[in-house]
C-alpha cells in the first residue's frame, strides 16, 4: 500500500516543482491575468488558481500582488532591451540597423502574451516603481540607438540622443497603431514602411568623413 501512494501526487495537491521552474509558472499565470483584467482588478486568489496552486504556494515566492508585478515588468521590460541591443549588433548596414530596430517593437507589440500591455499600457504607471521600470525601458532603447548615431555621424550626444527619441517613439507609436487598428497592413510591410519613413531622416546626417 506504502509503495502504491510514494510516487504518486496526492489529488489536489500541486506538482512539486524546482523553485525557478515554479516562479517561471506563476508568472505566466499571473500575467495571463494581470493583461486580461489590469493590477487593480487581478487579484492574487485567481493567480493562484489559474497556476494552480495554493495561495501560500504563491506567496512564498511573491510577498504581495505589486512584487508579482514588478517581476514581470523586470522580465519584459529586459527582454526589449535585449531586443534593441541584438537590433544594433546584428549588423553594421545602418539602414537595415533601422528597420531591425522598427522589428524590435512590432515583434514585441504583436507577440501572442500581449505583455506590451503591462509595459506601455499599464493602469500602475503612476506608481514610483512602475514608472522607473517603463522609464528604463524607454531610456535604455534610446541609449543603445545614442551610441550607434554618435559612433557612425560623430554628431554630439545631446543630438543623437534626440534623434534617437525620435526613432523610439515613432516606432512604438506607429505599431501600438498598427495592433490597435487591426493589422490592416501586413506586418511585414508596416515595419518596412516606418523604417523607411525613418531612414529618409536619419540617412540625412552623413557618416563620419563624408560630406554633408
Amino acid at each position: 500500500m506504502g509503495s502504491a501512494t510514494s510516487g504518486a501526487q496526492a489529488p489536489g495537491r500541486p506538482v512539486r516543482l524546482p523553485r525557478s521552474a515554479r516562479r517561471k509558472q506563476l508568472l505566466a499565470a499571473a500575467q495571463q491575468v494581470f493583461v486580461a483584467q489590469g493590477y487593480h482588478a487581478a487579484a492574487m486568489d485567481e493567480i493562484a488558481e489559474k497556476a494552480g496552486v495554493s495561495k501560500p504556494v504563491l506567496y512564498q515566492h511573491f510577498p504581495g500582488k505589486l512584487e508579482l508585478y514588478l517581476a514581470l515588468l523586470d522580465t519584459h521590460c529586459d527582454a526589449m532591451l535585449a531586443r534593441m541591443h541584438e537590433a544594433m549588433a546584428a549588423t553594421t548596414d545602418n539602414k537595415q540597423r533601422v528597420r531591425n530596430a522598427m522589428a524590435a517593437y512590432f515583434d514585441f507589440i504583436d507577440h501572442e502574451s500581449e505583455a506590451f500591455r503591462l509595459v506601455f499600457e499599464s493602469d500602475l504607471r503612476n506608481d514610483d516603481a512602475v514608472r522607473e521600470r517603463v522609464d528604463r525601458v524607454e531610456s535604455g532603447c534610446i541609449a543603445v540607438i545614442t551610441d550607434t548615431i554618435m559612433a557612425d555621424t560623430g554628431v554630439s550626444r545631446a543630438r543623437a540622443e534626440l534623434l534617437a527619441a525620435g526613432l523610439v517613439g515613432a516606432a512604438e507609436t506607429a505599431a501600438r497603431f498598427w495592433l490597435s487598428g487591426g493589422r490592416q497592413v501586413d506586418k511585414a510591410e508596416a515595419e518596412r514602411l516606418v523604417a523607411t519613413l525613418a531612414w529618409r531622416g536619419i540617412a540625412s546626417f552623413p557618416l563620419y568623413g563624408e560630406q554633408p
